[in-house]
């Protein structure tokens, strides 16, 4: 059969959750393959994003206990995009599905039954997409909410509340493999490539262990990186804007000149240098706006490697060599 399924769970130390995660996905593995519907070559990858903690080590001592377990270790930290990517790319051409998630489950690994049930029916790319964030606080809740929503408005085309929780077929993987962007977004990247897609909705759990990977920085940061990446309608804000201040401005300079014909008094001073500090203001920002562009362009024309993988374990075995995944009765 080749239907051979590897999960990529990027980590950064994720120690405290790391032993939980993988007898909870171990199980779900096997259960999948004693109801047939992935293969005996079929494993579960960590990507050890540069961890400071015993991660890389643990993930060492999963492998030599079991070879359902295998690893991707990079020289340094490079975020949670480029470690999914890295993963992804680790396993290329050795499955048929890979599904992606993060190591602290906190999205419902039973979901895991209805990517694979959507591939076997014929998609190449099923979203794994929360039913609602009621488990949220409002904060969270409401900035995330706002952030798939502002993103929507400025063109970029994303799945709404799905993260990076997604099947994808070989296929799928292969045209993947041509985006060659420094600054990865792929929750914006994965849309774009086409393929018959799914959804399958799922309830999110709370984190059980461990840190939060994602605080509001970070998750700025990601917002930013997706609008930049995805979208010019920024500048063409800018150029809207401007154009509107030259209306203002005309449409003030009229009226200054009719005042003075009619010899009432003309602007107040205190208006004059309102107007000022505002279009200062906006000349910076505009200039930042386009400052981000250039020197994301100049960043990927540089083509910089997005990251380096110190060494791997338990991919050396070949395609479906049986030595993944073994059903227990």
């Amino acid at each position: 059969m080749g239907n051979i399924l590897y999960l990529v769970v990027p980590c950064y130390n994720e120690e405290e959750v790391l032993h939980d995660t993988a007898d909870k996905l171990g199980t779900k593995m096997r259960a999948l393959a004693a109801g047939g519907k992935i293969s005996a070559g079929s494993r579960i990858v960590f990507v050890d994003d540069g961890s400071r903690d015993n991660t890389w080590r643990m993930i060492e001592g999963l492998g030599e206990g079991d070879k359902l377990f295998a690893g991707v270790k990079l020289s340094r930290n490079r975020g949670h995009q480029c470690a999914l990517l890295a993963g992804l790319m680790a396993v290329r051409g050795e499955a048929d599905m890979v599904i992606s998630l993060d190591a602290d489950l906190q999205d419902d690994i039973e979901a895991i039954d209805g990517m694979v049930d959507a591939f076997l029916g014929g998609c190449d790319i099923v979203y794994g997409v929360r039913k609602n964030r009621e488990k949220d606080t409002f904060f969270k809740r409401s900035t995330a909410e706002g952030f798939y929503k502002a993103l929507k408005w400025f063109g970029c085309d994303i799945v709404f509340n799905h993260a990076d929780y997604r099947l994808m077929s070989a296929r799928a993987l292969e045209a993947l493999s041509d985006y060659g962007e420094q600054r990865v977004f792929l929750r914006g990247i994965v849309p774009q490539i086409g393929y018959k897609t799914a959804v399958v909705e799922y309830d999110r759990g709370v984190r059980e262990a461990g840190e939060s990977k994602y605080p509001l920085k970070r998750m700025l940061s990601l917002a930013f990186d997706g609008l930049l990446s995805l979208s010019l309608r920024p500048l063409r804000f800018i150029i809207a804007t401007g154009v509107a201040m030259l209306v203002l401005a005309f449409a003030l300079f009229v009226y200054s000149v009719v005042a003075a014909i009619m010899g009432q008094s003309l602007l107040d001073w205190k208006i004059v240098t309102f107007s000022v500090w505002a279009v200062g203001g906006l000349v910076t920002l505009s200039l930042g706006v386009v400052g981000e562009y250039v020197g994301r362009a100049f960043v990927e024309s540089k083509g910089r490697p997005r990251y380096f993988i110190d060494k791997t374990m338990g991919l050396e075995q070949s395609r479906g060599d049986g030595v993944g995944v073994r059903v227990e009765n």
